[in-house]
């Protein structure tokens, strides 16, 4: 009987995801993605705990089977283990995948960060041949600028990926973390078909600083990544503790001390609301991305989880619905920096 309920679920997920268009270039993916970065570890230790090869890689079959094929990755992640490993999932089906990747933290040629960012010309054919060779494929769907090199003119950077376009090794291209001046100024030499930044009920600064406006007016898509606030917005951490060791999540400070805890607070009252409507919270953050038209990419490395995210989309919110949730987490509340102090001087805004 069980066996039946999860089909019929399952049905339900594939005949629910749709197909959107991201930006107006062309681009058309699910409504939901899948983040693939917690799937291995870094040089300096696991992101999200210990990494699975082989669950991670039957999650990403999994995430095909249910329609969510749209994948985000990075040559950074690793470096480079992540696209390892993305390439040896979508062998053989390569063409029924849409891959993100992205380039911009320089990394030597014996494969270490330098913790620069390197939007260069040369860095850009250098970083695209590495992603192509590592992920298996002649083409990337769609390649984002990291972060913005401060040192190099977007417009340096973007033409040198507009070429990639011209030769066949990119079909779109997008920028991560930036601002509308710097959106503005790539888009005059290259249509930048999506945006992506760390976007959630916790976490609004794009909307804040009018980024997302900008996009609209310009018809360039927008993937927030980390929809679940890093994992706050699942409701399974309940003290600082809770993370692993090695995690990364430790050294921000959303994750520390009394923020920890006011956090907690908002979890709370949010998970109130799930339970009312019978879902999970982290269904109903997703859920509350979803109704603004976005194409999140929550990340995940295991199929349970996974199956719990993308059945976000059969979660339809009221008005009523999304008014109570802003209300517990209104625009421009204080949740805690989202990075360290030297990540966040890198953003764009």
């Amino acid at each position: 009987m069980d066996a039946d309920i999860c089909s019929v679920k399952n049905k339900s997920i594939m005949n629910t995801i749709k197909k959107i268009r991201l930006g107006s270039q062309g681009l058309e993916v699910p409504q939901i993605g899948l983040g693939c970065m917690g799937m291995t570890g870094f040089e300096d230790g696991d992101m999200y705990g210990k990494a699975d090869e082989e669950e991670a890689i039957a999650t990403i079959h999994r995430s095909l089977e249910l329609g969510g094929n749209f994948l985000d990755t990075a040559d950074l992640y690793g470096p480079y283990r992540n696209e390892l490993l993305i390439g040896k999932a979508v062998a053989g089906n390569r063409d029924k995948y849409i891959i993100a990747t992205k380039f911009g933290w320089e990394i030597d040629d014996t494969g270490r960060l330098t913790w620069t960012i390197n939007g260069k010309k040369g860095y850009v054919k250098k970083a695209i041949e590495r992603s192509l060779k590592h992920l298996n494929t002649d083409y990337i769907d769609l390649y984002y600028l990291h972060r913005v090199d401060k040192s190099t003119p977007i417009e340096e950077t973007v033409e040198a990926m507009s070429e990639l376009v011209r030769e066949g090794k990119v079909r779109y291209i997008g920028l991560s973390e930036v601002s509308s001046a710097t959106i503005r100024r790539a888009h005059l030499v290259h249509p930048i078909t999506a945006v992506q930044s760390e976007y959630s009920l916790f976490e609004r600064t794009a909307e804040e600083q009018g980024v997302l406006d900008t996009l609209r007016e310009l018809g360039i898509g927008f993937v927030p990544y980390s929809p679940l606030g890093r994992g706050f917005l699942t409701g399974q951490l309940r003290r600082p503790e809770d993370l692993p060791e090695n995690d990364f999540r430790r050294g921000i400070p959303r994750f520390q001390g009394e923020q920890f805890y006011k956090n907690l607070e908002l979890v709370t009252a949010i998970e109130q609301m799930a339970a009312e409507k019978g879902i999970t919270v982290s269904q109903l953050a997703l859920a509350w991305v979803l109704s603004k038209g976005f194409v999140p990419i929550p990340g995940t490395k295991r199929r349970k989880y996974l199956e719990e995210n993308m059945a976000a989309v059969t979660v339809v919110l009221t008005p009523v619905d999304i008014r109570h949730l802003e209300s517990i987490v209104p625009l421009g509340i204080d949740t805690g920096n989202r990075y360290d102090d030297f990540s966040m001087a890198l953003n764009d805004y």
